[in-house]
């Protein structure tokens, strides 16, 4: 029998018979392996390449024949791969229940994703909740019987055939455009068969957490000329308890959804008579917001930016000189037409400021320039995508750029990750994760500037990331192709990552605008760009805010820091007092002087998320006291008016979270 070399990861070789399978490798390796075991990793050996793999390396199933030499590797639950496979096999189960419960359904797409899976079913009746009930427990009845997720081949006319006799139609199309070899790869989980390259994991016995979430609509192919299909949506993990854990996450977003806090507590609204995508700040959030923005400016002018202000409205012919025009039209609003010239509300900040670089000749002197504006920016985004205070159509952002010279790059990169974290520090954020990305070097002709700019801009970014011990994770062909840049994603109070610093290279914009300074030799030269945003956008920046502290800010954020809650109005006197005095100290007071009892009006503070509610009576107001309530701690007892003030003044200065 012809023999093959199999390569384990270790190192070491196996000689087995050509048909071995992945799983009786790892039987000889260790029964626990086996056991644990869901999917293979192959790619080629020492021997005969791999002939079906276009990259060099291919997930297969555990029970597939090995027919040449292969590096194999067993993949199990510690395999961020295997989640993917494991998932794409429940979507499986999830069509297979579903075919036994509805037989007449037509089948689309059922892919992996990434908290779990989703399958698309054309069905005339759409699917009810109990629908859903029903298919849940069909799911279970077949992961229960341990079904085998078997491969088969079949010629690419009899593909065709065999969906024509079930009238799936969709199938029919699938194979006819995406079956490209003579033979056509299917599965098989029980009675169910399905058109798909796989692979699998070796059978349903391992599927059991799992929880269907939805139901949506979906255009096949996601053109709104073809048929509407229904996707039915669900979460699938390893174990009970990772599923649980995402499905209390899941609760707690729900809880901290900055939509419903905006409304709760009257922060902000979107008003359909102006139009989607238009945010109008009410007075709470404008506070908030005030507080935010004088922090930046401060911190601004502290790290030697300029402010700056450009227009909201410029030019078309401007954004042809930037590009804007030719790389980002369609996130762009139509030209408006003014005495016969089209002027463009801005998409973005960088041309105003490169204007006022250039307006006056720079010398090496007077590097490095550092501009920064809270800019207004319009871009249209579909009504799709809009989502709150996180995807907008006109929004404001913390917009710098930076001209400098090459020697100044790193010290400049260097503080602009200071500053990252400075805000994130403030604003009670203490996880990121940080990516660097780079230009595909296979593809030049896809980037603008030279080979050497972008090593040299490249190795500037990572080298200053490891001198300031910042762990980043470096990602090839996902640079835009105007440079570099490193991204800062803050991790929430849910572990949720969010995209917020943006440190940008251009290698584009200098030369478009013929940006120029007078070197220490007296020759001009072009300066380097880097483009700088560290909240990405007031807007966005407030609602991951609202939503990381769940609408309870910290004292020196909150738009009402005090709530003063007399208990009747013969203490109305000492209540407008005390509120006079915290209100002199600078603090932000609101005094409740309905005709409600107390229990009502601590009731409604806690509701609006106030820190602190100093309740008033005949003793309090005797001896000059307040009783404290915090909100989350509770009755912290009566305390000294003055003993009070000096508490909260530091914990705002400390901005304490």
């Amino acid at each position: 029998m012809d023999q093959i070399h199999v390569t384990l990861p270790d190192g070491k070789v196996q000689e087995v018979p050509k048909g071995t399978t992945p799983l009786e490798i790892a039987r000889k390796i260790s029964p626990r392996l086996a056991d644990a075991a869901l999917v293979a990793r192959i790619s080629a050996g020492n021997g005969v390449p791999n002939p079906n793999a276009t990259d060099n390396s291919e997930l297969i199933d555990l029970r597939r024949p090995l027919d040449y030499d292969v590096k194999l590797q067993i993949l199990t639950e510690k395999d961020a791969d295997a989640l993917y496979v494991f998932r794409h096999s429940a979507a499986h189960l999830l069509a297979a229940a579903v075919t036994e419960l509805f037989p007449d359904v037509k089948l689309g797409i059922g892919p992996p994703i990434d908290t779990g899976f989703f399958y698309e079913f054309l069905r005339e009746e759409p699917f009810t909740p109990e629908d859903l009930v029903k298919i849940d427990a069909k799911m279970r009845q077949l992961a229960a019987q341990d079904l085998p997720n078997e491969r088969k081949l079949l010629s690419k006319p009899e593909a065709i055939e065999l969906y024509k006799k079930t009238n799936q139609t969709f199938k029919c199309e699938l194979v006819e455009e995406k079956a490209t070899e003579p033979v056509v790869s299917f599965y098989t989980t029980g009675k169910f068969i399905d058109f798909c390259r796989g692979p699998h994991i070796p059978s349903t016995k391992r599927i059991t957490a799992f929880k269907l979430m939805s139901v949506a609509g979906a255009y096949w192919k996601g053109q709104e000329a073809n048929p509407q299909l229904q996707r039915i949506y669900a979460a699938a993990f390893y174990t009970q308890k990772e599923l649980d854990e995402y499905l209390h996450r899941l609760e707690e977003a729900k809880r901290r959804d900055h939509r419903k806090l905006g409304v709760e507590l009257d922060l902000f609204s979107i008003q359909e008579e102006a139009g989607p995508g238009l945010i109008f700040w009410h007075p709470k959030g404008g506070l908030i917001r005030k507080i935010m923005e004088d922090w930046l400016r401060d911190e601004l002018l502290h790290r030697g930016y300029d402010l700056v202000a450009t227009p909201h409205i410029m030019k078309l012919d401007l954004w042809k000189t930037s590009g804007h025009t030719g790389y980002y039209r369609e996130n762009m609003f139509g030209p408006v037409e003014v005495e016969k010239t089209d002027y463009q509300l801005k998409p973005m900040n960088c041309p105003g400021h490169i204007l006022i670089y250039k307006a006056r000749m720079k010398s090496y002197r007077d590097l490095p320039v550092r501009l920064a504006e809270l800019g207004t920016v319009y871009r249209y985004e579909r009504s799709g995508v809009l989502h709150g205070l996180l995807r907008v159509r006109g929004f404001t952002q913390d917009d710098a750029h930076i001209f400098c010279m090459p020697s100044q790059i790193e010290s400049e990169v260097e503080a602009c990750m200071d500053f990252a974290f400075a805000v994130m520090k403030t604003f009670g954020f203490d996880k990121f994760e940080v990516e660097l990305s780079d230009w595909d070097a296979s593809h030049p002709e896809n980037y603008t500037g030279k080979p050497e700019d972008w090593q040299r801009a490249t190795a500037a970014l990572a080298e200053t990331m490891t001198r300031m011990n910042i762990p980043f994770k470096k990602i090839d062909g996902e640079a835009a192709f105007y440079g570099p840049k490193i991204d800062v994603k803050l991790i929430d109070a849910i572990g949720r990552p969010w995209q917020l610093t943006t440190v940008q290279f251009d290698f584009n914009l200098p030369a478009r605008f013929g940006l120029q300074y007078i070197g220490e030799d007296g020759a001009k030269h072009e300066p380097l760009m880097v483009h700088r945003a560290l909240l990405g956008s007031v807007e966005r920046f407030f609602g991951i805010l609202v939503e990381h502290y769940a609408g309870a800010f910290p004292l020196w954020l909150a738009p009402v820091q005090i709530e003063i809650c007399p208990v009747s109005e013969k203490v109305a006197d000492y209540a407008h007092q005390v509120t006079d005095t915290l209100k002199s100290h600078g603090f932000r007071v609101h005094l409740d002087d309905r005709n409600e009892k107390l229990p009502a009006k601590i009731r409604d503070a806690q509701l609006q998320k106030i820190p602190y509610m100093l309740v008033l009576g005949p003793k309090e107001s005797e001896a000059g006291t307040v009783s404290v309530r915090h909100r989350t701690k509770g009755d912290l007892g009566p305390k000294p008016l003055p003993e009070v003030i000096e508490s909260l003044t530091k914990e705002v200065e400390s901005k304490s979270q």
